[in-house]
């Protein structure tokens, strides 16, 4: 039976009530939010948007980046009968004026980052939904559970499947806004017959259950809604957002949450291509990777699985899908993610359409193709090979100029998509690209810039390319704008390898597999880290060809040098030497995000962390294998057995012995009596040994059984591997120290010059399973003659600002002078520990800030 509307989903919301929906990092904390906690919020976003005069039909904006309240912002304004209006995160407030003016916007959800901008409607910031729904645990308790499961809005009026859901508007011109006008019906007209196809497979679904999803794309376009919003719930899957486009991160997020697929545009799957590549050469994989390569590839799945069974452990064992859409997966990725043993998922699809047109089999995907058809909807190819389709998933017209404007009807209801294709035998679409791209030679000859692009990728030399027409009298020759990789594949700048000369091998070679026709004789560097793209990873072209147009003009230097070779010749694009010198901790951690986000690479911090002149860092970004740092973090430590053994050894041998040596006093303890759940114990730090014994015999036993505690890094690290011309009996000797002080004490390795992002992470990990945080902010013992405090160091703010949860300043007293008379036994009432009460600092508040205000509130307790 075809369900009446969108809203219907929220039957499987019920279903899977208990099941986990999304998965958000909220800097290094981990939230997930299950399906009833996501009908609480959007019903409570509901009811936010009618006591504000939201009414059925009324539009409502939505701009932010992907977050679990986004979603609940969305379906909210279903369940009101209102019109979401989504526009991507990187939109530029003029932009976003005139959509608002244009499509009469009443009410917006925005960022935080947002409130900067002035918004001339009502608006709510995202983070202040969670204020909404206080008190409320289930559907139910709205009084409006029957409704909701049976397609109703909120105020229980029933909408048709013509009822329209959202207007899409593009981004990024300075064209008059023009949105897409989807209803209801045109999502489920792709979304039902995916349920039909996926009912058959359910049987298989339970033992696997939950599926959860990475995913990459943008909210705001509408392939990332349908793999994001829709499809998820017809399963009780989950899905995690990941917004770092860090190849490195996203593959530690596959493998942290147990993934079982990738959703993800082109761009991203050819960049974790290149990132598995240069893990197989860090990890010595290369001789045999190659051979199995090149098995057949008429192999079973589980056969090349197997075969690539060390990437599959990279990447978790219940990974298995790379779904692709928003543009044309490459060929070689295709290929490449299909030989180690990945099922790839291609759709074809475009806004107008809801996202999809024809979509690949998980399990049946012919090569090269982006699947059959999907029923319900009519599909022909016109003479000159452009597609056109016809069915309720067509959108019905635009938003232009305050009210939608039909699709014309002058093609009896078909939608020409701009796009041309071709069918195979087997009923497959193929598609050959952007008809309005095509290059028509002199000679009458079509040439497809994607068949020349797909040939210029092969190259090694070349990290991406974008095929343009070169007007030539009434025709056109194909001009190649092209991104090098500025590193050798040795890990080196080729001295000899001019970028110029990289370039026009990198065509010789692309033009000997083509026919002569089609041959590229004309091309430029572009001088950019990277071409303009859309928030999908397309390349802007129009913008491209505009630029490409001056640079190619007599005036203009052709072969332009990129900005990323530049980077690594010229001093002149980095911090000079004095500048890194003076840099803070903090300053370097930023300017370390930076160059990796820049450079799609990930850096060696104690490597970047010794880099002090330009001319280190640059040799430090000509190494596309640096690894990170290799401090462990294990987990083991908090596994039920090992704290029940922990805590047995520490009431049987090391609380005994800290009451009998120290006896310290404890003042300010009542001030931990509110506090609930997890917080940062941060305290001065006099000596090694007696400062974290003293620390746990004060603490209420709530928080002395589940505290993990931060140890420099560089001193584990000697215990854990001790120098190799040591005998063995003393290295023997260290490495039992290392495994005694992680078990017994719960420690994990907070460097003091490099490793701390890795170590924040782990922190934010512990603090998800209900541990605390002890840490010692000055980094250093104080080992001088003075007892005053050394300066906390920013990391303690930036730990604070990512953790947000309350910090407990501690002083110990007494201490200083025992280790100066080197005594071991205290005095009565020598000792005293000092807990002041929870802080907590507001968002965006500076970490140096945060830093020195803790100080201060340590030094006068």
């Amino acid at each position: 039976m075809p369900r009446p509307n969108l809203l219907s989903l929220f039957e499987n919301f019920s279903r899977y009530a208990n099941s986990p929906a999304f998965v958000q990092h909220q800097g290094y904390r981990r939230e997930v939010r299950t399906y009833a906690e996501l009908s609480c919020r959007s019903i409570s976003c509901a009811q936010e948007l009618i006591r504000r005069g939201v009414q059925i039909n009324d539009r409502v904006l939505l701009w932010a980046p992907n977050s679990c309240n986004w979603v609940a912002a969305f379906w909210g304004c279903l369940l009101t009968g209102a019109v979401a209006v989504p526009l991507d995160d990187s939109s530029t407030i003029d932009f976003v004026s005139r959509v608002i003016n244009d499509a009469s916007i009443k009410f917006a959800f925005l960022s935080r980052s947002k409130t900067s901008f002035a918004i001339s409607v009502p608006s709510l910031i995202l983070d202040e939904i969670a204020n909404l729904d206080a008190g409320q645990n289930d559907v139910a308790d709205h009084g409006r559970a029957d409704d909701l499961l049976t397609g109703k809005t909120l105020s229980g009026e029933s909408i048709s499947r013509d009822h329209v859901a959202q207007i899409l508007f593009t981004s990024g011109t300075t064209s008059e806004p023009r949105g897409v006008v989807l209803t209801h019906g045109n999502f489920l007209a792709n979304l039902e017959p995916l349920e039909k196809g996926i009912d058959e497979y359910r049987k298989y679904e339970r033992w696997l259950h939950p599926l959860s999803f990475v995913s990459l794309v943008p909210l705001s376009h509408v392939f990332g809604q349908f793999m994001t919003l829709f499809v998820p719930p017809l399963l009780g899957s989950t899905v995690v957002f990941e917004n770092s486009q860090q190849p490195a991160e996203i593959l530690r997020s596959i493998k942290r949450e147990r993934a079982t697929a990738l959703v993800a545009v082109p761009r991203m799957l050819d960049a974790l291509r290149t990132a598995l590549d240069q893990e197989i050469d860090k990890r010595g994989w290369r001789n045999d990777s190659t051979a199995s390569l090149a098995a057949p590839t008429s192999e079973s799945f589980l056969r090349r699985a197997w075969r690539f069974r060390r990437i599959h452990r990279l990447l978790g064992w219940r990974f298995w899908a790379f779904i692709s859409g928003g543009a044309a997966l490459s060929p070689e990725s295709e290929e490449f993610f299909k030989r180690i043993g990945y099922a790839v998922v291609q759709g074809y699809g475009m806004t107008e359409t809801a996202s999809l047109i024809s979509l690949n089999h998980p399990f049946k995907a012919t090569q090269g193709s982006v699947g059959k058809i999907l029923p319900g909807r009519e599909f022909c190819l016109a003479t000159d090979g452009e597609i056109l389709v016809r069915g309720e998933n067509v959108s019905s017209g635009y938003w232009e100029k305050g009210a939608v404007r039909q699709q014309s009807g002058e093609h009896d209801g078909w939608l020409r998509t701009g796009d041309l294709g071709e069918l195979d035998a087997a009923g497959n679409l193929r598609f050959k690209g952007r008809k309005k791209n095509v290059i028509v030679t002199p000679a009458g000859l079509n040439i497809y810039p994607e068949d020349l692009e797909a040939a210029l990728r092969r190259q090694p030399d070349i990290r991406d390319v974008v095929v343009i027409p070169l007007e030539s009298g009434a025709n056109a020759e194909p001009c190649a704008v092209l991104l090098l990789n500025a590193i050798s594949s040795g890990g080196s700048v080729a001295p000899d390898c001019a970028p110029a000369s990289l370039a026009q091998t990198a065509i010789d070679a692309a033009n000997s597999t083509l026919a002569e026709y089609q041959r590229v004789r004309r091309q430029v560097l572009w001088p950019d880290p990277d071409f303009p793209r859309t928030p999908t990873g397309k390349p802007r072209l129009a913008e491209i060809a505009s630029r490409a147009a001056e640079l190619l003009q007599p005036t203009a230097t052709t072969n332009v040098i990129p900005s990323e070779a530049r980077d690594l010749s010229s001093p002149s694009q980095l911090p000079s030497t004095v500048a890194l010198a003076s840099m803070s901790s903090l300053d370097r951690v930023e300017l370390l995000s930076k160059l990796e986000q820049r450079y799609q690479l990930e850096l060696n911090e104690t490597q970047f962390a010794n880099a002090r002149t330009t001319e280190a860092l640059q040799k430090l970004l000509a190494q596309p294998t640096a690894r990170r740092s290799n401090y462990p973090y294990p987990s083991w430590p908090q596994f039920a057995p090992v704290r029940f053994f922990r805590l047995l050894i520490y009431y049987l041998l090391t609380w005994p012995a800290t009451l009998f040596l120290a006896h310290p006093r404890i003042q300010g303890r009542q001030n931990l009596s509110a506090a609930r759940g997890p917080v940062i114990f941060i305290s001065n730090h006099i000596t090694r040994r007696a400062d974290m014994g003293l620390i746990l015999f004060s603490l209420p036993a709530r928080y002395r059984h589940r505290l993990a505690t931060a140890m420099g890094g560089e001193t584990l690290q000697e215990f854990r591997t001790p120098p190799p011309d040591w005998f063995f009996a003393k290295r023997l000797l260290w490495k039992l120290n290392y495994f005694l002080v992680v078990a017994l004490f719960n420690v994990f390795p907070l460097p003091q010059l490099s490793g701390f992002r890795e170590s924040f992470r782990f922190a934010g990990e512990s603090v998800d399973r209900g541990y605390s945080v002890l840490v010692f902010p000055e980094g250093f013992v104080n080992d001088r003659d003075n007892p005053a405090m050394l300066p906390f160091q920013p990391g303690i703010g930036l730990l604070a600002e990512n953790l947000q949860i309350p910090i407990v300043p501690i002083r110990l007293d007494g201490v200083w002078q025992m280790k100066q008379q080197r005594r071991r036994l205290a005095h009565r009432n020598e000792l005293t520990v000092h807990f002041g009460a929870p802080v907590t600092f507001p968002a965006n508040t500076p970490p140096a800030e945060i830093a020195a205000r803790l100080q201060e509130m340590v030094r006068t307790l």
